[in-house]
């Protein structure tokens, strides 16, 4: 299973950008599946999380401005990032909480997607 993430770049302060993320592979079901962030120097940590129904949480400093959904029938999750600071600036990692493998074969793991860095500028 791998999960590939597209979507980030640069913005400025108060622009938008939409991150992707998709996992491929054989994949029965996905659990959880979200976004996590690393700023320069500081550890990483969730930004938000959908769990297969679509209830989400989100981090507080970005509830009101990001809103995650998910696509189950493609496997995809993606983040609305709208009213960005520089302080959203970031690499943003997508994971995914997955049951993959073959009907006699079934295993559950957390997999990670590349990290796609956002930038915004003030």
């Amino acid at each position: 299973v791998q999960l590939q993430a597209s979507g980030g770049g640069l913005a400025q302060a108060g622009g938008s950008l939409t991150l992707s993320c998709a996992a491929s592979g054989i994949i029965f079901r996905i659990n959880d599946m979200g976004w996590y962030r690393q700023a320069p120097g500081k550890q990483r940590e969730l930004v938000a999380v959908a769990n297969s129904v679509g209830s989400a949480n989100y981090a507080d400093s970005v509830k009101g401005r990001f809103t995650i959904s998910r696509n189950n029938a493609k496997n995809a999750v993606y983040l609305q990032m709208n009213s960005l600071a520089p302080e959203d600036t970031a690499a943003y990692y997508c994971y995914g909480d997955i049951v993959e493998g073959p009907p006699h074969g079934r295993s559950r793991a957390n997999h990670w997607g590349q990290g796609t860095l956002v930038t915004v500028s003030s």
